[in-house]
């Protein structure tokens, strides 16, 4: 006697079946998300796409180049993605791997959202200088790897200390990936755009710099005003108030189906650099 005696338990049993690998891919998908996986993934699905329309048009040469490298692609991504491999094998160890609910991820957001505004609140105040980068959907492992490695839990006051002048991680930017300082000090491609105005110093160009090849958020206080800045998608949005500042981070920091005061829009009146 089988499942298949009873059509009902064969239904259900391929429902599970279903969810389960559903979930399983969901949690593989949210590990290499902010990775630069996720590009390493587009890369193989232009390699399937060019393979298939070879097939069609009957193009032999470049059909055995793609199959060659289907053929050994299993070995390849074990390769590239070793890191995010090893880190989903630590998740399980830790059993991880299915934890962590919203109302956590709301939290960890909040208190990220916090404790930059503090730290910013008061380098502002005494006018230090200070470059952040927030690292979302597009990884930076490689501008991680020009600074000096940290994977700190973020607190107001580790990020004060970074900036303090004449300390050795103060020069550069520190990147945040998700709710950890993974770097000090690291380098960040400056703008080149001619529309930047001239009064702007390196911090600034650095910070549209990142803005312009990924789509970080870039916070940016002024050693010479004190002013708050905020760079993304290219865009610069100078001399916030701290409320605006704040409320810019939430929106875009904080899932918007966890947020317990919805925003869709950056509600701001900040000045725009053209």
């Amino acid at each position: 006697m089988s499942f298949a005696d009873f059509p009902f338990l064969k239904y259900l049993a391929n429902t599970v079946d279903i969810i389960l690998v559903w979930y399983v891919i969901y949690k593989i998908i949210t590990i290499i998300r902010g990775t630069k996986a996720v590009q390493l993934l587009n890369g193989i699905f232009v390699i399937l796409i060019i393979k298939m329309l070879s097939d069609y048009f009957q193009l032999q040469t470049l059909g055995w180049m793609m199959q060659q490298v289907i053929q050994w692609g299993a070995l390849a991504l074990i390769i590239i993605f070793q890191g995010e491999l090893r880190r989903a094998l630590e998740q399980l160890g830790r059993g991880k791997f299915f934890s962590r609910s919203v109302i956590q991820e709301h939290e960890l957001q909040e208190q990220l959202v916090e404790s930059i505004v503090k730290a910013v609140d008061y380098m502002a105040k005494r006018r230090i200088g200070a470059l952040i980068t927030i690292e979302r959907e597009t990884g930076m492992s490689d501008y991680i790897e020009t600074g000096i490695a940290l994977d700190s839990k973020i607190s107001s006051e580790l990020l004060i200390n970074i900036f303090i002048p004449n300390t050795p991680l103060h020069d550069g930017a520190v990147i945040i990936q998700k709710t950890n300082i993974a770097a000090a000090a690291c380098y960040l491609p400056l703008s080149e755009s001619p529309f930047i105005s001239k009064e702007l110093g390196t911090r600034h160009r650095a910070a549209l710099g990142i803005s312009e090849v990924t789509d970080s958020l870039t916070v940016v206080v002024s050693e010479e005003t004190g002013s708050i800045s905020i760079t993304k998608n290219g865009d610069l949005h100078r001399e916030l108030k701290l409320d605006a500042f704040r409320e810019m981070l939430s929106s875009a920091l904080i899932t918007p189906s966890t947020k317990q005061t919805t925003s869709s829009k950056w509600s701001w009146k900040g000045k725009k650099n053209e």
